[in-house]
């Protein structure tokens, strides 16, 4: 029989994981090693449980229950909590309008190494330094539509996990898997490094003058690359980009000087990922 509990107490513990935590509170939290996330809305919460992400609590709509999140609720475990109430009383507790009527708490999976990640691996990611958690989500919907095979995060970049990336990504931060370069942000940039001891040629996507063009034969043709892209306001690092096998700039028009780190990303990931394949073929 389902564990569904209409609200009624909105002081209780048992909703802290889904309105009163912060992000830092929910990854360290005491309810497991290591700790939870929040999925929003039925279509990411079916992406995270396909992928295996294991849910422990889940607060929706009522109206929702024998409809948009029947699916949902017919595969939790019996002894998984569902919370439900009026959608304005939800908008009430949250502070926000739940995008689709549902959030699920889940556990956060355990992240393998760089090195276990990147076994097989063709073309890869690499973020630097990114830190909003919108450009974190679009790149990996990027990276899942243009053949990237995952993304390495350095120390200091926003958490794919937390619920606006989530939510941005539409779930394909569970289909695109990714691991973290280094534990501190001393690591980086030398854990370059430990990219090319796995094989990776390194590309610098960046603003300078002296690169190569985006559709280099050269660049298309490598057998594995760690596409590295940087941060939203300066770029990437000068040690980063010395460190590099490629600097690759994205030509320009209009007067235009950059784009965006996620939209520079897809065309990155098109060109040298999507389409470069065709060299490796």
């Amino acid at each position: 029989m389902k564990n569904i509990k209409k609200i009624e107490d909105f002081s209780s513990s048992e909703l802290d994981i889904f309105v009163r935590l912060t992000g830092a509170q929910l990854r360290s939290s005491i309810e497991g090693e290591r700790g939870i996330f929040i999925a929003e809305s039925p279509t990411v919460i079916e992406v995270a449980m396909n992928s295996g992400c294991e849910p422990i609590a889940l607060l929706t709509d009522e109206k929702l229950i024998n409809s948009a999140v029947k699916g949902i609720i017919d595969r939790l475990p019996d002894s998984v909590p569902i919370y439900i109430a009026e959608r304005e009383v939800l908008s009430s507790l949250t502070g926000f309008e739940l995008t689709r009527g549902a959030l699920c708490a889940m556990r956060r999976p355990a992240l393998p190494t760089a090195e276990e990640l990147c076994i097989g691996a063709e073309r890869i990611a690499v973020l630097e330094e990114v830190c909003d958690s919108t450009n974190i989500g679009a790149i990996f919907r990027s990276a899942a539509a243009l053949n990237i095979d995952a993304v390495l995060i350095t120390p200091t970049c926003c958490d794919p996990l937390c619920r606006r990336a989530v939510r941005v990504s539409m779930g394909t931060v569970f289909q695109v898997p990714f691991a973290r370069l280094g534990d501190t942000p001393a690591d980086w940039p030398k854990d370059i490094d430990r990219l090319k001891k796995m094989g990776f040629k390194c590309v610098a996507m960046a603003l300078r003058d002296n690169t190569v063009d985006i559709d280099d034969e050269r660049v298309r043709g490598e057998e594995r690359l760690a596409i590295i892209l940087g941060t939203e306001g300066r770029g990437l690092k000068k040690e980063t980009i010395d460190m590099c096998d490629y600097t690759v700039k994205i030509p320009m028009s209009g007067g235009v000087d950059s784009l965006n780190v996620s939209a520079a990303g897809a065309v990155a990931f098109w060109e040298l990922a999507a389409r470069g394949r065709q060299y490796n073929r």
